[in-house]
């Protein structure tokens, strides 16, 4: 028989703990039988940072040509300029010539192609490779283009209008990158184009010639103008502008130029390339002595101890009888067969001012050689002052300027003169030399046959 045995009075039946079933990883919703998708493990921050692409080495160079777009500039015009300083060599020489005309025909090619090819279309296929450098070319042609013939007019006229003209032209290429002349479009270009050709044909036209005068320079500039409405009938062909953008953009800063050229020549800014003037002083005297086959000119001048480096006597100490001489070398292309030049004395009066003393006006026969064609001219009738010496070309363009003051010795002493000895190659040297003080000569001695009978003295000698 089963008895119950009753629980002790402080003691109780412990409740049974339910474990929990553990969820399955796809457990299926019971309500709506979707299964969850699965948590997403969590990624490491610094793995979820993109990494920036390393810039290869033309990219680089891009964006620095970018950052400093005026800097490239600057520094092609400069590497052009100092090519042609380095490379130039005679304004007459052939290979020269050819050269500057093949860069010009680049120059044309590049600019008609960017018209047809603006920013943002697809390139020309054959230059599809080197179209991004097309600003580089165009500078470079530019640079080495401007500086040759801001070096042929530096020959032909003074260091400063040559410094003048560089900064200009310098200007001009910083203004074709500037956004304002950008609107513009090709105005910029266009217009150096212009200026390019007309300095190019005005000093090829004259060697080929052999003569240079105001009829030459406007052949030169007509011939120009033939280039600028070639690639306007371009443009117009390949339908890039219409007839309004061609007149503003093409038309008028390319003719523009050339009728300011040809007015800047008329009023003889412009120096008459390609004369120049090698070789120029004011003597006490002058000496032509035969040596061999050639020439010497032995030139004296008064040395001042304190002016080391003058090689004439620009600051004249004149005693009685003294007779002021001014030597030149000419440069003239071998097609120069003769040429009228004049010089002109003037002295600066007290009472009325600056005024013409003498003119001397000889025919010059060119050797086309380096040293150029030798000769000089004098006047008698010297005051103390302030003179200058000018020689031009025979339709009054001003080639060279000479000025010099002109005191009175009152010392009785001999003078010491040093000798400056100009040969036939071009090449100077100086000399001490003892000089009499009966030496300065009374009369010009004899020039060349060649010359003499060109020379009328009583013109020439006042």
């Amino acid at each position: 028989m089963a008895t119950a045995t009753p629980p002790n009075p402080g003691e109780t039946n412990p409740t049974p703990e339910l474990t929990p079933a553990p969820a399955p990883s796809g457990s299926v919703n019971a309500l709506t039988g979707n299964v969850p998708a699965p948590e997403a493990k969590l990624a490491d921050p610094e793995d979820s940072t993109p990494t920036a692409k390393t810039p290869s080495t033309m990219e680089r160079v891009q964006a620095w040509r970018q950052k400093n777009e005026l800097v490239e500039i600057a520094a092609f015009f400069f590497i052009g300029f100092v090519y042609d300083v380095l490379t130039l060599s005679r304004i007459d020489d052939t290979l020269t010539m050819v050269q500057q005309f093949v860069y010009l025909g680049v120059l044309a090619t590049l600019l008609l192609l960017e018209q047809k090819h603006p920013e943002g279309a697809e390139p020309p296929k054959a230059l599809a490779k080197v179209w991004k450098w097309r600003e580089d070319a165009i500078h470079f042609f530019y640079g080495s283009l401007l500086s040759s013939y801001t070096l042929f007019f530096f020959k032909s006229a003074s260091g400063l209008t040559a410094f003048l003209f560089l900064v200009l032209m310098f200007g001009l290429m910083v203004a074709n990158e500037l956004p304002f002349f950008r609107k513009l479009g090709p105005v910029v270009r266009v217009a150096l184009f212009s200026l390019c050709v007309s300095m190019y044909l005005s000093y090829v036209l004259p060697v080929v010639i052999g003569k240079a005068n105001l009829w030459i320079f406007l052949l030169a500039q007509v011939l120009a103008g033939g280039a600028v409405f070639g690639v306007i009938r371009l443009l117009l062909n390949w339908n890039v502008l219409d007839r309004v953008q061609v007149i503003k953009q093409i038309a008028i800063p390319g003719f523009g130029v050339l009728v300011v050229a040809l007015f800047l020549y008329v009023v003889r800014v412009l120096p008459p390339v390609p004369l120049a003037v090698t070789f120029s002083g004011v003597f006490h005297d002058v000496k032509p002595v035969n040596v061999g086959k050639g020439r010497e000119y032995h030139l004296y001048h008064e040395p001042k101890w304190w002016k080391f480096w003058v090689k004439d006597d620009r600051d004249f100490q004149m005693r009685q009888g003294d007779v002021a001489y001014y030597f030149f070398s000419i440069f003239a292309p071998k097609g120069f067969d003769q040429y009228k030049v004049t010089v002109r004395w003037f002295y600066d009066d007290p009472d009325k001012g600056w005024r013409e003393m003498s003119k001397f006006a000889p025919t010059l026969r060119s050797s086309g050689s380096e040293r150029g064609l030798r000769y000089y001219a004098l006047t008698r009738n010297l005051k103390p002052g302030d003179w200058y010496v000018v020689l031009e070309t025979e339709d009054g363009h001003e080639i060279n300027r000479k000025s010099f003051s002109v005191e009175k010795d009152e010392r009785t002493e001999p003078r010491q003169f040093k000798v400056t000895v100009h040969d036939g190659s071009g090449q100077v040297s100086v000399r001490e030399s003892s000089k009499p003080e009966s030496a300065p000569s009374a009369v010009p001695p004899a020039e060349p046959p060649a010359v003499q009978q060109d020379m009328p003295q009583a013109k020439g000698v006042p």
